[in-house]
């Protein structure tokens, strides 16, 4: 129980709602960008996507198909597979959303069938699968140490990563670099949203107390002191003008739009827990050379036995929300 517009201005992503109203407000926010080497690009004939023109299917793939070609990287997309947990959801589900998919149907959160393995899904599956089958990106038993370092040791043409490594690449590569927006596969360019946050629980003892102390930490003094602290994006565009890195002009700048423009929530509904895992577990499988239909359609099983075993979660099939499919990410300002 906030005061009136305190949340006024925030990153849709630092902001947890479900029917309309607020159970939770986070201080900071991260996101995730294609990074590339400007003078790479340029040398190879391809155009600098923006977040008003992304990169579509088509203009991606021939991208990486460029990039593999001039023998100059190992691998031309470097996708972080070394990396598990709940990387794979954050980072790769939004892929799968702008195809169309999604983990769970979001319209009623009872059910993954038509939403993980409807045919948006497969699609993307089938062109996730193609990017380890023609070579363009190291698969599951990528190095980590690879994964820390290549993109900055020359290993790989561009890098899918977030903006706590950006500084780093930023030494190496200094005003080369370049932060560029998601793709847009059909529906929308998007990258995973949300972190850590502050939230109260109903039958709570002291929520005067807690109510208290989250208003005083999410002054825009404070969220810029721990954006400076930790690296990571203040949850509002007045906060973010006092930092050192997300300020206009600064460094990261480019990540506070990211973050606005694009950033999809995962799930909120208990069976994400759960089906987090499933889905991991389904990508991983895919880059391995699984059958994706198979593979997809065993992903949508397993959440829907858990969602049911589970009576819903609290939800009983009707309607909640917009899906995927229909939600408002390509208008939002």
């Amino acid at each position: 129980e906030l005061s009136d517009g305190t949340l006024d201005g925030f990153l849709p992503g630092a902001v947890g709602q479900w029917n309309g109203e607020v159970y939770s407000v986070g201080l900071w926010d991260a996101a995730i960008a294609m990074f590339a080497r400007r003078s790479v690009l340029e040398a190879n004939g391809i155009r600098i996507p923006t977040l008003d023109e992304p990169w579509d299917l088509a203009e991606f793939d021939a991208a990486l198909e460029t990039l593999q070609a001039s023998g100059e990287f190992e691998y031309a997309l470097d996708l972080g597979m070394a990396w598990t947990g709940e990387w794979y959801p954050y980072a790769f589900s939004p892929l799968m959303q702008s195809f169309g998919g999604d983990i769970v149907d979001r319209s009623t959160y009872t059910s993954a069938e038509g939403a993980i393995n409807g045919d948006e899904a497969i699609a993307f599956g089938e062109w996730w699968q193609s990017l380890f089958d023609r070579g363009l990106a190291p698969g599951t038993s990528q190095d980590g140490a690879d994964r820390d370092t290549g993109f900055i040791d020359g290993k790989y043409a561009l890098q899918w990563n977030g903006n706590w490594a950006a500084l780093g690449a930023l030494d190496a590569f200094g005003d080369d670099l370049v932060f560029l927006p998601a793709p847009n596969f059909g529906n929308g360019s998007r990258i995973g949203a949300a972190s850590w946050q502050f939230g109260i629980s109903a039958d709570s003892q002291n929520k005067e107390c807690a109510n208290a102390f989250i208003e005083h930490a999410i002054q825009d003094q404070y969220l810029a002191a721990f954006s400076d602290g930790i690296g990571l994006i203040p949850a509002t565009s007045s906060a973010a003008a006092l930092t050192q890195n997300y300020a206009p002009g600064g460094p990261l700048e480019v990540f506070f739009e990211l973050s606005n423009q694009q950033g999809t929530l995962r799930p909120p509904t208990p069976a994400y827990l759960s089906a987090a895992l499933t889905f991991e577990k389904a990508l991983a499988d895919i880059a391995n050379g699984a059958d994706v239909i198979d593979a997809l359609d065993a992903a949508a099983d397993e959440i829907n036995s858990d969602i049911e075993a589970n009576s819903g979660y609290g939800f009983d099939g009707s309607v909640v929300g917009p899906s995927i499919q229909e939600d408002a990410i390509a208008t939002r300002q």
